[in-house]
């Protein structure tokens, strides 16, 4: 179905919220997806289009090559990374193939569940209704189901909640003792203050049952080029996951990506500055509707509950879309109490941040002294 085949508006809602992307190609405000509005730089694309037979006609390079590159980019040893076709690729592997019993908070990333073979993965509840990681519980169930891969977000999604680092250290040791794997998703880190003194990366020696995933489609802006990585001092680990990528799993412009990458270190750090000031102006408007509970967030989204005395959340979702064009996420599909009275909602620009809510404000019917 095409967009010239939508007979109204509610019948594209119907179809756009069963779709998992391609949302560009049909006329409406994005404020579901997570990705950085401001990178790459324009250069970026002018590099892409001069050499775009290059990239089309040959092979690009193999697993080896691309992880050297992105060890440049993080300052790693080539032998600890291994590259995937988006971090749902290395996710899969790991769910799917590698773990025997995977333990993940939930709600969370649904893919780490999804990926996993039934009676295979187990969920553990988030704290309700803080939604913050009880480590000590975590590490018990852990243990108590013979877990051999536990998985943490940081920031999580949807909460857009970080896991403090003392919190991740004490975990990887304490999982050590029992011979499971401590995977830290660091895809949405950069968003967060201090990114550098908080992520585990360049520790990451001192923990040889840890392994650090990255997507670099939401902080770099590069959801079309799918690159993730996984980062590991633990070589058996490594190579087990290495094994199961295939040979020319990166794509040519994916591949000159990470060569051009390097060159705007200065540019990145201030679109994620932006993304920070944008959300964080997001956040502030938010908590200034009656009633909403807003979770303060690390990430370039934000987790809110609606008042009491709204709609559900896919009532609200939908009525956004109809009317104003503008699509959000509620929570339905995560494994939550109350899943149904919770929206993530994607930061924007300014500008875009703020058309969306009074277009909240209104469909929720607060507009007669609510706020």
């Amino acid at each position: 179905m095409s967009q010239n085949n939508y007979k109204n508006q509610s019948e594209k809602y119907k179809f756009i919220s069963s779709q998992h992307g391609g949302y560009y190609r049909h006329n409406f405000i994005d404020h579901a997806y997570l990705y950085n509005l401001y990178f790459p730089p324009e250069a970026i694309f002018t590099d892409f289009k001069d050499q775009i037979h290059d990239l089309v006609l040959n092979y690009p390079v193999a697993q080896d090559a691309l992880a050297e590159l992105i060890g440049k980019i993080i300052d790693q040893p080539t032998k600890r990374i291994v590259v995937g076709n988006g971090a749902s690729e290395l996710i899969k592997i790991v769910s799917g193939h590698i773990s025997c019993k995977l333990i993940v908070p939930v709600p969370s990333f649904n893919e780490y569940v999804n990926a996993a073979p039934s009676g295979q993965v187990v969920e553990f509840p988030l704290e309700f209704p803080s939604f913050q990681l009880d480590v000590d519980r975590f590490v018990t169930e852990a243990i108590r189901v013979k877990a051999d891969v536990a998985v943490v977000v940081t920031p999580n999604n949807p909460t857009s909640m970080l896991i403090p680092k003392p919190d991740l250290i004490w975990l990887a040791k304490e999982l050590e003792t029992h011979s499971c794997m401590l995977i830290i998703d660091e895809s949405f880190l950069d968003f967060a203050e201090n990114p550098d003194q908080i992520s585990l990366g360049q520790e990451i020696e001192n923990y040889p049952n840890m392994a650090i995933f990255k997507s670099m489609s939401k902080a770099y802006g590069i959801c079309g080029l799918r690159i993730g990585y996984m980062l590991t001092a633990n070589s058996k680990f490594a190579e087990a996951v290495r094994n199961g990528v295939h040979i020319w799993n990166i794509n040519g412009f994916a591949e000159e990506f990470l060569r051009l990458l390097p060159d705007y270190k200065r540019e990145f750090i201030e679109s994620c500055e932006q993304v920070r000031a944008d959300r964080d102006s997001l956040y502030k408007k938010l908590c200034g509707i009656e009633g909403m509970i807003v979770f303060k967030p690390a990430a370039n989204f934000i987790f809110c509950r609606l008042p009491d005395y709204v709609q559900s959340a896919p009532e609200i979702t939908k009525k956004l879309f109809i009317e104003y064009n503008m699509y959000i996420k509620d929570c339905v599909g995560k494994t939550q109490p109350d899943s149904n009275r919770y929206l993530r909602i994607a930061s924007r620009t300014e500008a875009e941040n703020c058309k969306l809510v009074e277009a909240l404000i209104d469909v929720m019917d607060l507009k007669n002294g609510k706020v």
